[in-house]
């Protein structure tokens, strides 16, 4: 293969086409929910004559309904298309959020709060999955826009939450539907339809993920980090003083303003620097301290203020590592991983305000804080149990462990073709390879109209007739019994995206090895011209093979190729 050119960059992050931007935005409505309802809480429990125990369950209801929903979206988007799916989180998001404030009980509320977390889920789960398949900027950069619509999201959430709980309770739901509305509106109009998925998700496939030493001890570590967050986010209020509104909002917005700064700057730098699982071990002991603070403090209102405040920092590192980190080591399809790892996480958040306030009652006002410092400690002890394995996983250092032996069985080559006239050469090398390791093959087609900026445009004929010269050839190097699937590469921003969206496809798919020709014009051209995004080489799971002209007339068993990538075990 060849040797990456040095200095090469991917794009931003922040430079993405329309469509991620609208779903970019709904996310940011969306994680306001979460926050919207801190600054009113006091006010609802006053106004309606609650006890903080029943006003946590806002939050219980909320999160409860969206885990369990979870474990469903993944078998709901494989059979009507993600943007479908996306459009119908939005729609029960706005008629529920719109009932809840129009409400005249607490039960009504919970209730109403519960029909909301469904929408979340089928949302939350679904969104995720479109930006990290449509940004351009490659996978990292795409948890980065998530990550960052989270923080803005929270940031906004009590903001706007003490802007118009100053006005009545009532108007923050309301607000929230509003917006949604809007962010339905540019979704139905800026996605493009999405293709359902050629392989639908079964029902319990999300809890057999969980099987997967690497994905469960992630989920678990997440699950006692959301105790521990939704904890102070839930109790903290009631331990400020009697702030107003607006005082609630002021708080949390300086609260949020931490999470986006350093789920979005701070992440990534650090994650560079020590790698992921040695910063999770810090973050994680830290909140545990902030935690243990407020309990101590907890009748010293300007200390809990503070503890509240700094814990952004901790929960904006978190986001965008734990995220991170779930997507990468987890041997299971992204759409999966995320519906089995959110079940867990959101299953924490949502049982520590109930158990918070049952706690309070029956205890001192501080309990639910010393209890959430002893959960979060617990998960770090978690996710030290499978150091070595996340480590080997994060680093590519060693074989895949046995857990993953089943999907290592299946791992296939990804050979990416266009519509240049030696893509059946590359196809027919990419079937030799694996017949010879008896793996089957995903014919990747990159069309010209993959690229949305119009830099290069293949007759629409001309493309459909390379990739079914293309599969056959595959069909004849395999064999009888061979196995070989066809998928075309999502639209992505540019020609120097493509790199970046086929190692992101090979990432997903658990390739263990990727196929491709040299360069000579069309789609694929990016993949060598200066400048431009050399991702395939230098963000790849594994190796890549570039077959030179006329290679398709070599005995079977002997592609040419020389390495871009160091060898990474089978299946990585």
């Amino acid at each position: 293969m060849s040797t990456p050119v040095a200095g090469t960059q991917t794009g931003s992050p922040f430079r993405q086409p329309r469509a991620v931007w609208a779903v970019a935005f709904a996310c940011v409505v969306s994680f306001m929910g979460i926050g919207l309802v801190d600054s009113i809480l006091p006010a609802l429990a006053q106004q309606l004559a609650a006890t903080p125990a029943q006003v946590s369950l806002l939050f219980t209801s909320y999160l409860l309904i969206t885990a369990v929903a979870m474990l469903v979206t993944g078998w709901v988007s494989s059979r009507i298309g993600a943007k479908a799916t996306l459009v119908t989180g939005l729609v029960i998001i706005v008629v529920f959020a719109a009932l809840a404030g129009a409400s005249g009980s607490i039960g009504e509320i919970v209730g109403f709060r519960a029909g909301w977390g469904l929408g979340n889920a089928l949302f939350i789960a679904t969104s995720l999955a479109v930006i990290v398949a449509s940004a351009s900027g490659g996978f990292a950069g795409a948890i980065i826009l998530y990550e960052t619509a989270l923080g803005v999201g929270i940031a906004l959430g009590p903001l706007v939450g003490g802007l118009l709980g100053s006005v009545s309770w009532r108007a923050p739901f309301f607000g929230v539907a509003v917006l949604m509305a809007i962010a339905l509106i540019a979704t139905l109009v800026l996605l493009d339809k999405t293709p359902k998925p050629a392989t639908r998700i079964g029902l319990l496939d999300p809890v057999r993920a969980l099987r997967h030493r690497s994905l469960a001890t992630i989920a678990l570590t997440a699950f006692a980090y959301n105790w521990g967050f939704f904890t102070l986010l839930a109790y903290s209020p009631y331990s400020m003083g009697g702030l107003s509104e607006l005082g609630l909002g002021g708080v949390f917005t300086a609260w949020g303003v931490l999470v986006a700064i350093f789920a979005v700057f701070v992440a990534p730098a650090v994650e560079r620097r020590f790698g992921t699982v040695r910063v999770l071990y810090v973050v994680l002991g830290l909140l545990a301290v902030d935690l243990l603070v407020i309990a101590v403090w907890n009748d010293t209102p300007s200390v809990v203020i503070g503890a509240v405040i700094v814990a952004g920092a901790m929960i904006g590192l978190n986001n965008t590592l734990v995220t991170q980190a779930v997507m990468s080591v987890a041997p299971v399809e992204r759409p999966v991983a995320s519906a089995s790892y959110s079940f867990v996480r959101f299953l924490g958040g949502g049982l520590a305000p109930w158990i918070a306030g049952i706690l309070a009652d029956a205890f001192v006002p501080g309990t639910p804080f010393w209890v959430g410092a002893v959960v979060v400690t617990v998960g770090g002890l978690v996710l030290a149990t499978a150091h070595r394995l996340l480590r080997a996983v994060e680093t590519g250092a060693v074989a895949v462990p046995p857990e993953t032996a089943s999907a290592v069985t299946d791992a296939p080559v990804l050979v990416a073709v266009d519509a240049a006239a030696h893509a059946a050469a590359v196809a027919a090398t990419g079937g030799r390879l694996a017949a010879l390791v008896d793996a089957p093959v995903i014919v990747v087609h990159v069309p010209g109209s993959a690229v949305v900026d119009g830099a290069t445009a293949d007759d629409a004929g001309h493309s459909d007739l390379a990739l079914d010269r293309s599969v056959a050839a595959v069909r004849e190097a395999l064999g009888r019994g061979g196995r070989v699937t066809a998928e075309t590469l999502a639209p992505v921003g540019g020609h120097g995206d493509v790199g970046a969206a086929l190692a992101d496809l090979a990432w997903s798919r658990g390739a263990r090895a990727v196929v491709v020709g040299p360069p000579r014009g069309g789609a694929l051209a990016a993949l060598a011209a200066p400048g431009t995004d050399r991702a395939l080489w230098t963000q790849g799971p594994c190796p890549v093979v570039v077959v030179p002209e006329g290679a398709a007339t070599e005995p079977a068993g002997t592609p040419t190729a020389t390495s871009a990538a160091p060898s990474v075990p089978a299946g990585r």
